[in-house]
């Protein structure tokens, strides 16, 4: 391929797009544009190492400035476009808020996606944060050294490894949850309150089908406290919300693109226009789990999903549509805490618990209509690989054999593999 190829978003995607597509062979000139004045960066440890000061931008890039130089790639950066200017058949020519013009053949749409805010008064006062860039983690850390107390709307994931974070460095910290229970999107009943007990004996305070109505503020215009829909004021000189992202589909939506809680996509990655391509977090595409339901669309938030999706991007790019298939997984760091999922499940699936054979170790299984669909491991990273793998090949373990614990879950599986071979 020899024709001008922009990816707009310099995010974790709009990267390994960029890198995956050159590497397979496209020759023309490849154009990476993002709206942030840094190179592309790991994003995730943002709530954690950035925040304690063990961590520093320089080593949050996730390429050398000499890789876009080897790899002939035009890195674009502090420029937001405004306009795809689409021509037809895939191609036109981006305009930036600063008048500059993009000119491409192919066009590759990694958008990513953006904190949700709360519409409630006093929203926009100093102190009322969310998370999400290099910039958001620079105002959170030094606001966090600055204040005695700070409030955490949204008890997911970035949430809790942000009040976790907090906690350890001796802070006052409330996770205050609209759910009943902690990481409802995300894990089982019985994983959340399993980490909602860790913690809790690490410090945190968390109340759980709480809303707040209100941040009140000074005469200075920084926040003071929350105020939740019962009345119950807590005192905050900081408040992150975390409530969750919504995609940016704005550029997709005005060049006419079909969008639908993000930029609706095939499963190899092909956009309502047949020619361009969207991958990470903006994108909204059928769900590539093995035993998933291709009807069934989602949006997955996780470096897995930028490095797998790219690769299917870059291939779609080059003339050889693969269909994307896996098992999407994610991890979250929070405290002692490691939390690794493998597939996706629903509320309604399943719970096999297998409790961990050493102290701090967690593991749960989930089913939908007797098949293993997803895990979730703490502090259990051999489960969660054997799992992984598990998922991966459509692996046969009934919950019923699952649940005999005496029997480590590596044995269990390599049973199960045994019979799925000879069956």
């Amino acid at each position: 391929m020899t024709g001008r190829l922009l990816v707009v978003g310099a995010g974790q995607a709009g990267l390994q797009t960029a890198a995956t597509v050159r590497t397979l062979g496209w020759e023309g000139p490849i154009t990476l544009a993002g709206a942030e004045s840094y190179a592309p960066y790991n994003r995730p440890p943002l709530s954690k190492a950035f925040l304690r000061g063990t961590a520093d931008v320089a080593s949050l890039a996730l390429r050398s400035a000499a890789f876009y130089t080897d790899h002939a790639i035009d890195l674009v950066l502090g420029e937001s476009i405004e306009d795809l200017g689409p021509t037809g058949e895939g191609a036109g020519t981006a305009t930036t808020a600063s008048g500059r013009r993009l000119p491409y053949d192919r066009l590759v749409l990694a958008t990513g996606a953006e904190p949700r805010r709360l519409p409630i008064p006093g929203a926009d006062l100093k102190g009322v944060v969310t998370l999400r860039a290099i910039e958001d983690a620079d105002v959170l850390a030094g606001r966090l050294s600055a204040v005695d107390g700070l409030v955490v709307v949204g008890g997911g994931l970035i949430g809790l490894e942000v009040a976790a974070t907090a906690v350890a460095a001796g802070l006052r910290t409330t996770v205050v949850e609209a759910a009943p229970w902690l990481m409802n999107r995300v894990v089982s009943t019985t994983t959340a309150a399993y980490i909602e007990a860790a913690h809790r004996a690490a410090g945190v305070d968390i109340l759980q089908q709480a809303r707040p109505c209100r941040f009140h503020g000074d005469d200075r215009g920084a926040v003071t406290a929350v105020e939740l829909e019962d009345g119950t004021r807590i005192p905050a000189g900081l408040v992150l919300v975390a409530v969750g992202a919504r995609p940016r589909d704005e550029l997709a939506r005005a060049a006419g693109l079909e969008c639908d809680r993000g930029i609706v996509v095939d499963s190899c990655a092909l956009a309502s226009d047949g020619r361009t391509v969207a991958v990470g977090d903006c994108a909204h595409l059928p769900d590539p789990s093995p035993l998933g339901d291709p009807k069934t669309r989602v949006r997955l938030e996780s470096v897995d999903n930028a490095v797998e999706q790219a690769g299917v991007a870059a291939a779609t790019l080059l003339g050889e549509p693969q269909p994307y298939r896996g098992v999407p997984w994610f991890w979250s760091d929070q405290g002692e805490l490691k939390l690794q999922i493998a597939g996706l499940a629903r509320p309604e699936d399943g719970v096999v618990v297998r409790p961990g054979r050493r102290s701090g170790q967690h593991t749960v299984l989930r089913y939908r209509h007797g098949r293993l669909v997803a895990g979730e491991c703490v502090n259990n990273p051999a489960d969660f690989l054997m799992l992984r793998k598990a998922l991966s090949g459509g692996t046969h373990l009934p919950a019923e054999t699952a649940a005999d614990t005496g029997i480590p879950l590596k044995q269990h599986l390599a049973a199960a593999a045994t019979l799925d071979r000879a069956g």
